[in-house]
Parts: C-alpha cells; structure tokens; sequence
C-alpha cells in the first residue's frame, strides 16, 4: 500500500544487519560504537514500524466502514471519520518524517543567528530568533546547548548552539538564510516602521562515521580569555578557542566551557560540521554547471519575512506557506514552515527564494 513511501524489506535488512553486530564478541567492549549501533537500531525501527501501525489502523477503518454499509448502521460513521481524520494526521506527519532520509538529516545541528545591519534594532531582531529556534526545541524536548554568544545593546550581534535531538538537522537544514523583520521598531521614539534582517546557518553535527579531514597546518588556533559578567565570573584563563581555517576562511570560536581543552573539543566539532557543509555546497555548485537551468541565488535574499505591521504574517518567499498567527511563530510554532519546504523539495518544487511580492 505505501510502497512508493518507504522500502520496508530494505530497512528490515539493515536492521537484521545491525541486530546481527550486537551478537558479535566484544561488540560491549568499544561502548561509544555499541551507542551508536543500538540507536541506528532504535532509529531503523522507528522508520518502519509506524507505517505497519498505520496500515492495521487503515484496514480497522475500511473493515468498520464495509460493516456500517453491510449492516445500514449509520451510527458507526462519526467513528469512522474519527479513524479516518487521525489515520491521516499520522500519515502526514510520517511522510514528512519519511523525507528525511538524508546522509546527516538523523544528526544534532549545530545553529547560528547573526545581526544583520541595523544597529539596536538588528541586535534586537538577532535575539528574537534565536529564541525562536530556543522555543521549538523546547516544544520537541531537543537539548540546547549555547556554545558562542556576542551580546550587544538591546539584543544579540550574534549566538551559536548545538540542538541535540533525532533529526534535529533535517528538519532545521532549510531555515539557513536570511530572514527580515517588519515592525514599529520600540527603540524608534517617532514610532516609525523598520525593516530589519539577521542570517541563520545550520550545520550538522557529525558523529565519527563521516570523514571530515583536517590537517593541522591548515588552521591557526587562538586562546583568549572569554568574557563575564565581573567579579567571581570573570575568566582569569585562556579557557576560550578560536580556529581559523586557512583554505577555507572559516572561523569558529567557543567560550562556553571553563576549561580550554572542552571548549577546543567543542570548537573542533562545530568546524567539521562548517566544513563538511561547506564541501558539500561546493559540490553542489559545481553540478549546477551542467543544469539545463542555472539560477544564481544571493545571499541577501531572504528566505522569509516576518510582518507586525500594519498587520501580521509570516510569509516563506520559497513554499508561499504563510499564517497570520505571528505570536505562535515567534513562540516556537514553526513546523509549518519546515514541513512545507520538506514536502516541496519532496515533490521536486522550487525552493529558491523569490522576491515578487517584497511588498510584504
């Protein structure tokens, strides 16, 4: 029935194949591989065994429905409708589940918000999505970690955190871009309207099953002593790192941990996840070359604009999915959005911005 969905013989294979290492001796001794199996196992499973779920609930409705027509019942039609309405709610949530079937899409994600220009009011904007992106973590239960933070007058110029959770990254992989604010701004005393904008980047956290290589010549590391509120707080250490990656350009940087060898670890993991992003861009970019259509997209175009006044709405200039409930949104209530873009690339739709209706 749902064989153009998922392959269900193929991952019942790889979970034979991954059950059939938890039998091998000494697969217990090395326990950060054994983790790993186990929740390749647990993620495999979960794949599959809803849509057989979904399939004995579909025929419970069929079966009921066939029973009312055979017995002129008409009173078992509020229960099929209410089978029916939560037999599709399931299937719609596992299709959007079903498309994240990418290489890393399983993986933590590593996420940055960064002031665009605009002083205070940027700042401000800057913190507004970061605490966004906070709100729907909480939402799903997902770990937020804040690794880097450049706090500046009425707001943020910048924050990096790692959200931890299972397919953290494949449902936040299309929120990097630009996204505008439209508002009266509260810092402006003539209580005019201003547009503001702040960049997001998302990178996916890399376990020890992707290869991301890097040669110790290619960076330049710094030490500093991060900044505190004064007193018992301030950092008498060089605790905070800085990597630079020379080919590249790449600079990442983490003062969250007290000691300088956790914070290096840290700063480590975020540039194989800069980098192998990256990489991947770039070969991205080199088979757009031979496409029969080639549409070069800047980066100040943003990806979605977020409206206060004269009226409220959030619009994504990539799906058109919009709702007016801009408070929700700001809350965390952001699935919408990601499910759209994840449905559209499914379906092989345009998911580039457009800038037709900047009237917003």
């Amino acid at each position: 029935m749902f064989g153009g969905i998922f392959d269900a013989p193929s991952i019942d294979a790889k979970i034979k194949e991954k059950e059939a290492l938890t039998l091998e001796a000494g697969f217990w001794d090395d326990n950060d591989k054994a983790t790993r199996v186990m929740n390749d196992i647990k993620m495999l499973k979960s794949r599959v065994e809803p849509w057989r779920e979904l399939i004995a609930e579909i025929s419970d409705v069929e079966e009921m429905c066939n029973l009312g027509i055979e017995e002129n019942d008409q009173s078992v039609e509020a229960d099929v409708k209410e089978m029916f309405e939560a037999a599709q709610k399931k299937f719609d949530h596992e299709s959007i589940l079903n498309l994240l079937s990418g290489e890393v899409d399983k993986n933590d994600a590593f996420l940055s918000v960064h002031a665009g220009a605009g002083g205070t009011e940027a700042c401000d904007w800057a913190f507004m999505l970061s605490r966004m992106y906070q709100r729907w973590a909480e939402r799903h239960g997902y770990k937020i970690e804040v690794t880097d933070m450049e706090e500046a007058e009425g707001g943020i110029k910048s924050i990096n955190m790692r959200i931890s959770g299972e397919y953290v990254y494949g449902y936040l992989k299309g929120e990097a871009g630009v996204h505008r604010l439209v508002r009266i701004s509260p810092f402006d005393a003539n209580a005019r309207r201003h547009t503001s904008f702040a960049s997001v980047y998302v990178f996916p956290v890399l376990d020890d099953s992707i290869e991301v290589n890097i040669d110790p010549k290619d960076l330049r590391v710094d030490t500093y002593r991060s900044g505190g509120k004064g007193g018992q707080h301030v950092n008498k250490t060089d605790s905070a790192v800085r990597f630079t990656h020379l080919p590249t350009g790449i600079v990442v940087q983490c003062d969250s941990e007290r000691s300088q060898l956790m914070n290096r670890a840290t700063a480590m993991s975020i540039l194989r996840s800069r980098l192998y992003e990256y990489y991947r861009e770039q070969k991205e970019k080199e088979n757009q070359k031979f496409a029969a259509e080639k549409k070069d997209i800047s980066f100040g175009s943003q990806i979605r604009s977020y409206v206060f006044q004269p009226y409220t709405m959030v619009k994504d200039h990539r799906t058109k999915y919009s709702v007016g409930n801009i408070q929700g949104v700001m809350d965390g209530d952001i699935d919408g959005f990601l499910d759209s873009f994840l449905s559209a690339k499914w379906k092989g739709l345009p998911t580039e911005a457009d800038d037709s209706d900047d009237d917003l």
